[in-house]
């Protein structure tokens, strides 16, 4: 089969398409099972990706130095054209801004709690098995901070993104979307809305953190936010 013709004729299915499909092989047993699949995959991401865009802004806020490069990059983008639409060719030369975006939900992934049940007898170490139908605990928080890991394992550094420090990292050590075949679906298009909105943001105003990151009382209920709100700071650039 010629290559060309058929990466011409492989059609990528859109959400919604897939869920009919499920419904038509039986996966899926009514309308209410679509609906109600659809309105998770709208509505759950609204306040991950909330979280993570504020904890982004407070943590770019508290690190000048950061914010710094954040806008030398959005120059070098837009120039001075503050009005311009973010367009899918801006998002992809936002490199260091999704270094920024990463290293924040390292420091505070929106979801901070991840639940599995095992299917089959895994092996935890030498001497442990985990059985079918156990619950395992996945903290995301916790594992973020392994500081053999991830050095300054406290500290906000972006650059720990960048692909030649990132090189040989467990691809496991970092997981704020989940990992594995029930990750979350809609990772790239969080980081999208959240590319756009924080480049938005930062093209028109300079941020400062009226707290600083150690002050912060963290509440974990299903999304990890902060007790008193984030207290920012901005003026026009």
């Amino acid at each position: 089969m010629d290559g060309g013709k058929y990466r011409a004729s492989k059609k990528r299915s859109a959400f919604l398409d897939l869920l009919l499909e499920a419904q038509r092989n039986g996966d899926l047993k009514s309308d209410e099972d679509v609906r109600e699949e659809t309105d998770t995959f709208m509505f759950e991401g609204h306040d991950t990706v909330s979280a993570g865009i504020s904890f982004t802004l407070f943590l770019i806020g508290n690190h000048p130095d950061v914010q710094e490069k954040v806008h030398e990059e959005l120059h070098q983008v837009f120039q001075n054209d503050v009005s311009r639409p973010v367009t899918i060719e801006d998002v992809g030369k936002l490199k260091y801004l999704e270094c920024c975006i990463k290293e924040s939900l390292r420091l505070f992934p929106s979801v901070p709690i991840i639940a599995r049940t095992i299917q089959n007898n895994f092996q935890l170490d030498q001497d442990v098995i985990l059985p079918p139908d156990t619950l395992v605990v996945i903290l995301p928080y916790q594992l973020h901070r392994n500081k053999e890991v991830h050095p300054d394992h406290l500290c906000y550094r972006p650059e720990r993104f960048l692909p030649d420090n990132a090189v040989g990292r467990h691809p496991f050590a970092y997981i704020p979307f989940s990992a594995g075949p029930r990750n979350c679906i809609g990772q790239k298009f969080a980081l999208l809305e959240e590319k756009v909105v924080v480049a938005n943001i930062l093209r028109n105003l300079k941020l400062s953190s009226m707290q600083k990151q150690e002050e912060l009382i963290l509440l974990s209920d299903i999304i990890l936010h902060s007790r008193d709100g984030l207290n920012l700071k901005y003026s026009c650039r």
